[in-house]
């Protein structure tokens, strides 16, 4: 009989991770009505330290006792008004570009294999969807998983607590989980693309056009000259002397 080595086998964290995930969801009346599950579920499991649970209470004790409207439409200008805070990752790899959609397509059929369907209009790469997915993994293969999404989860927990969020505890859990330290990192732009921020950015009222519409503060403009036509020397303006 051989003894089974507990030592490197990672800990349950099923139901941390489906917390985890609804946390991240659209803080909605169903989402806010689980919030006292969801705190059990985290404490039984016991798959985080007592200081990430405390933070998480934290958040928790945010969203139960706001206004609903108000939580909601938080979430929504920080969420969805920026590439640096987008749940969706593959904005934060891809971008706009063409290799999201093929990525997109393989990772929505990773889930298929694993016999999980996505809800209407939800894409595969976002977060909390990823997360469900994790969830039904082994612990071994789920924390493997998360290992490599540490440096989108760090990018992202950086450019929350640069926001000085409350969610941010959401994605320094999940990079415990991963066995990373949360470390927060800068978020960048895919190559060659300008932030969804800078690219939602109002222009500066007159200041300069450029080829791609008003121009950024102190950038030089090229100022074309050019001579006067020959029926303009010949029938000047009133009042202009030729």
């Amino acid at each position: 009989m051989f003894a089974v080595n507990t030592r490197n086998t990672p800990p349950p964290m099923a139901r941390s991770l489906r917390v985890l995930a609804a946390l991240l969801g659209y803080p909605d009346a169903r989402m806010r009505g689980h919030l006292p599950e969801m705190r059990e579920l985290l404490r039984d499991e016991r798959a985080l330290s007592k200081a990430r649970c405390a933070e998480l209470d934290a958040l928790m004790d945010s969203l139960q006792h706001a206004d609903p409207l108000q939580a909601e439409a938080d979430y929504v200008d920080l969420f969805d008004r920026g590439r640096a805070t987008s749940l969706h990752l593959f904005e934060h790899v891809h971008g706009d570009s063409r290799e999201r959609g093929p990525a997109m397509i393989d990772l929505g059929q990773t889930y298929e294999q694993a016999g999980l369907i996505l809800a209407e209009g939800e894409l595969p790469d976002f977060l909390p969807a990823m997360l469900e997915f994790v969830s039904t993994q082994p612990p071994g293969e789920g924390k493997a998983f998360l290992g490599e999404m540490t440096h989108l989860l760090s990018a992202l927990f950086g450019a929350l607590q640069q926001r000085h969020s409350a969610y941010a505890s959401v994605l320094g859990a999940l990079l415990e989980l991963a066995g990373e330290q949360a470390q927060a990192l800068p978020p960048l732009p895919p190559a060659g693309e300008e932030t969804l921020d800078e690219s939602w950015a109002e222009p500066p009222v007159f200041d300069g056009c450029s080829a791609k519409g008003q121009a950024r503060p102190g950038q030089v403009q090229t100022i074309h000259v050019l001579p006067p036509s020959r029926s303009a020397q010949a029938n000047p303006p009133s009042g202009v002397v030729a």
